[in-house]
């Protein structure tokens, strides 16, 4: 396997990016995000994986079923559904 420069500059700005974003969503100095780096870098390759995972889960369940469009539409529903009431749920005011 050949590793070129193309690859490794990809790779590095993407970590740098990942950095940086990390920084800004959590508030923290650049420098202790790039600390943070490596663990950064791995939790979002764990959490890519298993999205890819799951998404050839229910595209292999999808391929055997005989209604795909129900089973889709119903499904983007509920999430739909779940989205709108959690939206709500932020606007009660809490006691």
């Amino acid at each position: 396997m050949r590793v070129t420069a193309r690859t490794v500059a990809a790779a590095s700005a993407a970590s740098v990016g990942l950095t940086a974003l990390a920084a800004w969503l959590f508030e923290w100095s650049f420098e202790k995000a790039v600390y943070l780096a490596p663990v950064i870098v791995v939790c979002v390759g764990a959490a890519a994986g298993v999205v890819v995972l799951w998404t050839r889960v229910v595209w292999e369940s999808l391929r055997g079923q005989r209604h795909r469009g129900r089973i889709v539409v119903l499904a983007v529903a509920l999430l739909a559904l779940l989205v709108a009431l959690s939206l709500l749920g932020l606007k009660l005011p809490r006691e």
